[in-house]
Parts: structure tokens; sequence; C-alpha cells
């Protein structure tokens, strides 16, 4: 069955940013080195936390499992090389707040010896859907684009959905990230046979692999595979250079035409968005047997001396990476994880490369604040809105703290994409103030349900009191009934004995 075709939907608003991507494309994707030791945060992933199943003074193998979810909802994670577990403890991370979380410190041994290998891998078409996927979740991959979802608990929630199409999203739409470009130059086989084991697992025949139109090299790469394969489920769909087309919803209405519902996602109307990162990585677990414990990671910025794009180990510190690429330059003044429209800025290079690191940009431009000044309704701000919010009331609303109102408005549909912040002429930090006003949002909703829940309690604690006195007092009425039909003789028996246990009290 060949993929059906369909005329490109169209974004509304958005930007045309400056791309800044040639810097770091320059040179084929280099390898870092084992550093000395690997920081591996716990957690890495949307979901229940993982918790440690190593030991401090444990050797471990490169590939071996040191972290497990506790839950239903998490990923996996694996050591990145081998060594000696010499700590486990909160260390600063790449969080937008900066704050630091529990980590497995491994001291690397400089072997890189491996677990042993799994048997010989099974052609995946011979696997059930079920076998497959549960599969998956042993490789501790997640979403590379940046949500670091569980694939497999994504693909689970999408089983049970009417799913037509997978979209392998390969746009990269925000500045300086390229990554994904590059991924999809130098290995476009694996991403396409990631496609093939996704559909599969789907039980899926229609697959959009999504790419930029300024990436003409990454297109010309996949089409090439495409065009030896054969594979007529598979098609190849050029998108408008615009940020924020990468978003998920965003890019689901540009290749199919549908329209996520508001509060919705994507399996609503039959589509399911993976990263052809997360494609990749599929491939490197399901037909090599390598789990998720490296990735491609872009390092850029005028700040340092030789941007490159780099597959670092995961643990590995952005100071061994930058170091290895040729360290910083003079003028280095910011270090963001990230772009620069949605990334986090970052006080130490010690925080270590993640599942959700896809750049590492460090900037000559000092971290600088534009005096906010009132808003001027010019407008500007709703014009190039992707979900075509009007940020300037959600703004009023968040100043007065109107839950109400803020949802009315759709504040929870907001992708903090950060585009009204690049247009505002007042320099007001909405993305900011709409990620807050979402936070409370989020805590009241949590206290209403706490609310909700132990009014419930309460009601249930009610009710069964009054079920216990119900059937306390029907037992009573009982044994007045038994009392009287027994007559006389059952009272005289009742005292017989009464006189009886009093005697031998005595």
């Amino acid at each position: 069955m060949s993929a059906p075709t369909y005329d490109l939907g169209t974004l509304h608003g958005g930007l045309r940013l400056t791309a800044n991507k040639q810097m770091s494309t320059q040179q084929a994707i280099q390898e870092v080195p084992i550093p000395a030791q690997l920081i591996l945060p716990i957690t890495q992933h949307v979901g229940d936390p993982a918790q440690p199943i190593v030991s401090i003074g444990e050797r471990v193998l490169k590939g071996q499992l040191i972290a497990e979810p506790d839950g239903t909802l998490g990923a996996v994670i694996h050591a990145s090389s081998s060594g000696t577990v010499i700590a486990i403890e909160s260390l600063p991370v790449s969080r937008r707040l900066g704050d630091n979380a529990p980590c497995v410190v491994i001291e690397c041994d400089g072997k890189d010896e491996a677990i042993q290998p799994r048997d010989a891998a099974q052609n995946f078409t011979s696997l059930q859907p079920k076998q497959l996927l549960e599969k998956i979740i042993l490789g501790g991959i997640v979403g590379l684009g940046g949500a670091v979802f569980p694939t497999a608990q994504k693909l689970m929630q999408a089983r049970t959905t009417d799913i037509n199409h997978l979209i392998l999203n390969g746009v990269e739409c925000e500045s300086y990230i390229s990554c994904d470009d590059m991924l999809m130059r130098d290995r476009p086989a694996e991403i396409i046979s990631g496609a093939q084991i996704l559909m599969h697992a789907l039980q899926i025949e229609v697959c959009f692999i999504a790419v930029e139109s300024d990436k003409p090299e990454a297109i010309r790469c996949l089409g090439e595979v495409l065009g030896r394969i054969n594979d007529e489920r598979i098609v190849l769909k050029q998108v408008p250079t615009i940020y924020p087309s990468g978003g998920e919803d965003q890019l689901v209405q540009l290749v199919t035409n549908r329209e996520v519902p508001s509060g919705g996602l994507p399996s609503d109307i039959g589509c399911l968005v993976q990263n052809v990162g997360t494609a990749a990585a599929i491939h490197d677990w399901i037909i090599d047997g390598e789990a998720l414990i490296s990735r491609v990671t872009t390092i850029t910025g005028d700040g340092v001396k030789n941007p490159v794009n780099v597959r670092a180990r995961l643990g590995t510190t952005v100071a061994d990476i930058i170091e290895f690429t040729g360290g910083y330059t003079e003028h280095a003044q910011q270090l963001i994880i990230g772009g620069p429209m949605t990334g986090k800025s970052v006080t130490t290079d010690r925080v270590p490369v993640v599942k959700a690191t896809n750049c590492v940009l460090v900037s000559s431009q000092a971290p600088s604040i534009s005096p906010e000044l009132p808003c001027i309704r010019c407008g500007d701000c709703a014009s190039v809105c992707p979900v075509q919010l009007l940020p300037q009331q959600l703004f009023w609303y968040a100043c007065a703290d109107n839950e109400a109102k803020l949802r009315d408005f759709g504040l929870m549909d907001c992708i903090e994409c950060g585009c009204c912040d690049v247009v505002c002429p007042s320099h007001i930090p909405l993305t900011a103030d709409f990620r807050v006003a979402k936070g409370r949002i989020r805590e009241l909703a949590d206290e209403k349900a706490r609310a909700a829940r132990a009014r419930q309690r309460y009601e249930a604690r009610n009710d069964r009191l009054q079920q216990d006195q119900k059937e306390r007092d029907a037992e009573l009425a009982q044994q007045k009934v038994t009392a009287k039909s027994a007559g006389p003789a059952a009272i005289a028996e009742i005292l017989k004995r009464k006189k009886q246990k009093a005697e031998d009290d005595k």
C-alpha cells in the first residue's frame, strides 16, 4: 500500500529566524572519547522517577541497567561505558531552574567493556507488535526531540486508539540546532529502518518523514535510501522553514492538514509523531542491540572555537565535550542547553549530556534583561502565535492571577515557543509569565484533586459508619424479636445462667 498524498496545511503565525546552522554543519559528526567520569541523572524522561539499582563500589559494564522507573510511566537508564560506581548523589543538571538532581557517578576504566550481547537479532517482522513494544521498553528510548516522553508507553497508548499516520519529525526549526540535520545526512538508512519498525509495532501503513526546505542535503540522503528500498508506504515531505513548524501539533497540521483539538493529542486525529533521532535509536536497539546510551548533540555558538556536531555518551559533561572540540573562545559569556528560543541557561559546564540534550550553545553575549515597559496593545504577539492565542489578554489575566479567564483564553494550549517574546516591543517576558501561570494552575488543580479525594474519603467513611449503625440497629431489633418470641422459658434459662455465673464467681 502506498502512502496517500496531502496538500501541505498552513501554519498560523510563527517567525522566520536566522538559521545560524552552517557553522556546525561543515564537518562530519565527531565521536567524543570516553571521559574520565560519567554523571548519569537517574531520571531523564517524563513520568515516574527512576530509582538506582546499583550501589557504590559496584563495577558496571556498558549497556548495563543502573536505574529503573518507579512506576508504569518511565524509562530505564543504562551505563554508557564500563567502570566503577563511585557516588550516588545530587549534582547540577540542565534543568530550567538550575537545581540539582540525583545522579549515578561512574569512574570509567577506559575499557568500554559491554555486557554480554543478547541473542542474535530476530527479524522484527517475525515479532508480534506486543512483543516488539516490550523489547522497546528495555532500550530506555525516549523522544529525542526534547519532550523525552517514554517511547514504548507512547506507542502503547497509540495502539489503543485509531492511529493511521506515523510522522517522523526532521524539521528542527530552532536556530543553531543541527543535530537532526546531520543525523539525517549520516544515518538515513537507520532512520528509515526505525520507521519501518515503528510501523510494524503500530500496524499502520502510512509514514511521512517531514524535513524543512533549508536541509537539501538531508532531503537528498533520505531520498536516495527511499529510492533504493522502494517502500511506497514511506513518503518524504518538505515543509516550509518557519519556526515553530517542528512543534508536534503544528507539524501534524502542516503534513496532514488536520488540526489537533485544543487540549488534545495528535492521536486524537489518527497521528503519531516521533523524532528522527528516536527512530534511529529504535533501529540501534532492535536491530543492533545497543540501548540508548549516546546521542548526537550540536556544539555551537561564537563562544566555542570549533562548532561541530558530536556523538557523546550520555553522562559526559559539557566541559569534557567543549574541551574535545577545541575549547571556548575568549569571548564566551553565556552557556545555554538547547536553542536560543527554548533553551535553558546554566551557570556551570559540569552538567552532563542527557537524553534531551540536543544542543549546547555558547554565546559571546552575556545574559541581559531589557527594562520591561507597559504593554501598548500592538497585537504583534497575537499575529505570530502559532496556536492562535491572544498573549496580551493572557498577560493581563496572568498578572491578575485569574485562573478562570486564563483557562477560557487557552493558556494551557501555549507551547512556550517564545515567538511572542521576540516581537514584543515592550520587552515583556511573556513566555516566562505564562510558564509561571501554568504552574500555578497545575498546583491549583492538584489541590482541587487532593480536596476531592479527601471529600470522597470523608463521604465514604460516613457512608460506612451509617451502614454499620444500620446493621447494629437491625441486629438489636432481631435480638428483641427473638427474645420476645422465646417466651418465659427462655427468660428463665437466661436467669438461671446468670445465677450460676454469680455462684461461680464467689
